[in-house]
């Protein structure tokens, strides 16, 4: 299915956010995330099913100064 991650189109295959997370490479537990402008917590990434246009913005903490 093709979702919107940080403003660019992706295909992905899962269809939860913890999935999908995985399947984009953010394994850090210190990320942030939110789904169609909603906070989703870490603990309920697995619950939150993803559809076709979803818009999913995840936030990881940089290093350096």
């Amino acid at each position: 299915m093709k979702i919107i991650v940080n403003a660019k189109p992706h295909d992905i295959a899962g269809n939860t956010l913890e999935a999908a997370l995985q399947e984009l490479g953010y394994t850090s537990p210190a990320v942030a995330t939110a789904l169609n402008g909603a906070f989703v917590t870490r603990a309920n990434r697995g619950d939150a099913q993803l559809a076709e246009g979803d818009r999913l913005e995840v936030l990881a903490p940089m290093q350096g100064g």
